[in-house]
Parts: structure tokens; sequence; C-alpha cells
């Protein structure tokens, strides 16, 4: 390759980088999140602090703290330490088949050959040229088979915040649900709920009902009860499924006994236009949301204390 080409081509790579990480940034920022502020609670104490790899120890610096810090958000992640593919299997561990992982940079200088003749024909001294380099990283929780010391492991939940009734039907599903980060979702693709710690809610209680709320997207895995959970963002689809989720979370918390408070109007604007557009999609939303607590609830072992009590509800 060239002196010319080289230069050309990591010139049009420094352009990609640095336009991508600032399209990066941009859209945090119309998200109304601010990235150089940790966006998430004091409780998860686990999250406080820089990005750091967990091979070497160095913590990560400029604008790697901001992409890594906003990754953790998007991912959920209880924990701030980062792997490399490479470095996951020196550890003996592997990344999870399926993980998306971070890209960061490495910003350095290099001197062209062209600009050190140049150099030596007038007398100057050679002008390096800044350029960055992409990599990709795991968040440690991405990992399998780690040893203790590197894999990240969430913290604990203060005992007696979830409810034992919760933590039984939780239990029975058999669905893998993660607790910490700063975000709730369910995961089709990997079959995982995630949710906030207990004590990271204003209201502990409420974690019940996000809880729950995620464990009812779960039902509609193909595996359970096969909903169509396709819907994107903003799409009708989504508005319906998080209207059956909600429904069903309302189901389980009053099977369940639990009493949380209602929830904020998120999602209120979307499900109106869906109910204003369809006079039946409250029937089937609620006959979907049925079936999904019903599903759950079956799970329960028949000496299980609220069993009894929560089919009856149900």
């Amino acid at each position: 390759m060239t002196d010319a080409s080289r230069t050309a081509r990591s010139g049009g790579e420094r352009t990609s980088l640095y336009a991508e990480i600032t399209t990066r940034i941009i859209a945090e920022l119309e998200a109304g999140r601010l990235p150089w502020v940790q966006p998430w609670g004091s409780a998860d104490t686990a999250s406080l602090g820089l990005p750091r790899n967990a091979s070497s120890g160095r913590a990560y610096s400029g604008i790697n703290v901001l992409i890594l810090w906003g990754a953790v958000f998007a991912g959920g992640f209880s924990g701030q330490t980062w792997l490399t593919y490479r470095q996951a299997q020196t550890l003996g561990g592997n990344v999870r088949k399926g993980e998306r992982g971070t890209t960061v940079v490495y910003a350095d200088r290099f001197i062209p050959d062209r600009e050190r003749h140049r150099a030596r024909e007038e007398g100057d001294d050679a002008q390096p040229i800044p350029f960055l380099k992409r990599f990709t990283v795991f968040n440690t929780e991405q990992c399998d088979g780690l040893p203790e010391n590197i894999a990240s492991v969430p913290p604990p939940v203060p005992e007696g915040l979830i409810l034992p009734r919760a933590e039984a039907l939780i239990r029975a599903s058999g669905v893998d649900v993660r607790i910490g980060g700063a975000r709730a979702f369910y995961h089709l693709q990997h079959d995982y709920v995630q949710v906030p710690p207990p004590q990271s809610f204003f209201e502990p209680v409420n974690w019940h009902r996000t809880a729950l709320h995620e464990l009812g997207h779960s039902t509609g895995h193909p595996a359970r009860l096969g909903r169509d959970l396709s819907g994107s963002f903003g799409s009708r689809k989504y508005a319906v499924e998080e209207l059956v989720a909600e429904i069903a979370s309302a189901f389980l918390c009053a099977a369940l006994g639990i009493v949380p408070t209602v929830r904020h109007a998120d999602y209120i604007g979307a499900w109106l236009d869906v109910l204003r557009n369809d006079d039946h999609a409250i029937v089937r939303a609620a006959s979907q949301a049925s079936k999904a607590a019903d599903y759950l609830l079956g799970l329960l072992p028949d000496d299980t204390p609220v069993a009894g009590a929560a089919r009856e509800a149900a």
C-alpha cells in the first residue's frame, strides 16, 4: 500500500469515527440524557465510578468514558468492567453467543514515510498525524466462565425488598430475570428480563409492578404463548403489547396481593391512540393479559403458600 493511499484511508477512517461518535452523543442529548452525567441512581453502587478494563485494570479515559457510560445505561449492566473478545478467552471465559459489543477508540499519532522524507529534506521536525483506531469491548456481564475476581456480580438486593410471593413467581417462571442497571426491558432474542434493583425505585413496592410487567412480555416468547412481539418502538403493535404487559402486571399484582402505585403516564398517549382507532383493542388486550397472568400463575407449585389464593384471584 502506498503512503498516499494509507494516509487517505486513515483520513477517511478518522472522519468516519469522529462523525460516528458525534452522532451517538447527539442522539443521547436528543433523548434528554447528558452523556457526561452518570445516568443511574445512587442505589446501584456497583455502577458508580469510571469504566475500566477487567484484564489490565486500566481505567478508560476521554470519549471512551462517555461511550461506555452510555453502553452501561443502554445495556442495563450493573458493572463497569470491560474486555475484548480475546481478553475474555485469555482469562478462560467467553463472550456469550449473540452479544453485541461496544465500539471504543484508541487515539494515537503516526508519521507517514513521506512526511519523514520531507522533514529530512527541509531540516524540519516531522509532523505526526492524529488518528483514531476502533476496537470492540464487551461488558463482563456479557461473558461466561470468567474467574470469580473478574466476573461482574450485581449488588445484592437488601432483604425484604422483594416480596416472597413475587420471588416465588419469578423463580417458578423459569425466565432469566437479571437485577441491575438502570433500565427495565425484556430481551426477546436472548429471552431474559432486566430490571433495576428495588432500592433504586423511589417506592420499592413499585419494583414489583415493573418486574411483573417485563415478565408479562416474556410470556409472548414463541416457546410460551407466542404473541406477536415484532412491533418497533412507537408502532401500534408496540403500544398494544405494552398495554397487554401492563394489564398482565396489574392482574398479577392483584393475584399476589401487591398494591403498587399507578404507573406514570409514559405510554398513555400511545394507548389512547390504539383505543380510539379500534374499539375491540382493549378487550383483546385484556384477554391476552389474562392468558399471560394465568400462564405464569399456573407455574407456581401446588404447595406454594400463595398458589391457591393467587389462582383463585386470577
